[in-house]
């Protein structure tokens, strides 16, 4: 990775920080973004000192504003006329529904909208620096989600679980209409994957309540340390293996099968379309 520019969503905690240190100690420039100024700089600090490399930045945004979303883009194009690799990362799991500063139900505008966005307006700049790849971080939960056009916002009967496998699904799909539409323009040596990267003792489950906090808590020894869920972003972000695969779904290490509707390409297609309305690149 030396002398690749790698940009990560969500990269000051849990798998994010583990692979930031990880992709930082094969030689990467790592560009961290972070929501809050200060865990931001603590969590650069500490990814400096535990990698060794003095080549870790820190961009700040609010991912669930399209307008910070743009920003971000704007301060990334300014500073870097490379970009390698972009990992969409960031997420979120609510309970309770949430509306953004832009109007949209936050797991969807998050966890969603925002690397759909993200990656359009960057896209030209890792084209023009192929080979790169795109690494979205998605679920085994996107088997249990669905698209429903009539109600992506969740307005009628929100349920987090369901918001959060939707969104999961919503990865898997852009992530395989990306890759066919980047093969249809010839872009060699340009990739986009998918990555679930197991069941990760991390702060999305911080707000579980009730039962589910009490399953969450009995799992706990169970579930994968950061460390270890940061090794499939590596992985599939560094590899060279991996050099020129394309619209895979790879469930920790290897490529799996994902769902049937995540395969969809007629609800792939129409999803782009949609989520383009809704986050406009231009």
């Amino acid at each position: 990775m030396r002398d690749r520019v790698v940009l990560m969503t969500g990269a000051t905690s849990g798998i994010g920080k583990e692979a930031a240190i990880a992709l930082a100690q094969q030689g990467a420039t790592l560009l961290a973004v972070s929501r809050d100024r200060a865990r931001g700089e603590a969590a650069v600090a500490e990814i400096r000192r535990r990698s060794g490399s003095g080549a870790v930045e820190l961009f700040l945004a609010d991912l669930s504003s399209q307008a910070s979303v743009r920003e971000l883009a704007r301060a990334v194009l300014a500073r870097h006329d490379r970009l390698h690799v972009l990992i969409n990362n960031a997420g979120t799991l609510n309970l309770r529904r949430q509306t953004t500063v832009d109007g949209f139900e936050e797991t969807f505008a998050l966890n969603h909208l925002a690397p759909f966005l993200l990656t359009n307006l960057l896209l030209d700049r890792l084209l023009a620096s192929a080979p790169a790849r795109i690494v979205n971080v998605a679920s085994a939960a996107h088997k249990y989600g669905r698209i429903d056009f009539d109600d992506l916002q969740g307005e009628r009967g929100f349920k987090g679980l369901r918001a959060y496998a939707d969104s999961k699904l919503a990865n898997v799909l852009f992530t395989h209409e990306l890759a066919r539409r980047l093969e249809e323009r010839g872009a060699a040596g340009m990739t986009a994957n998918s990555v679930h990267p197991g069941g990760v003792d991390t702060n999305i489950w911080r707000d579980m309540t009730g039962l589910l906090r009490l399953l969450i808590l009995a799992m706990r020894p169970f579930l994968l340390s950061a460390a270890r869920g940061a090794e499939p972003l590596i992985h599939v972000a560094s590899s060279p293996q991996l050099d020129g695969v394309t619209g895979q779904y790879f469930h920790r290490m290897k490529p799996r099968r994902s769902s049937a509707a995540s395969r969809d390409p007629a609800l792939a297609a129409r999803l782009w379309e949609v989520s383009a309305a809704l986050a406009p690149s231009s």
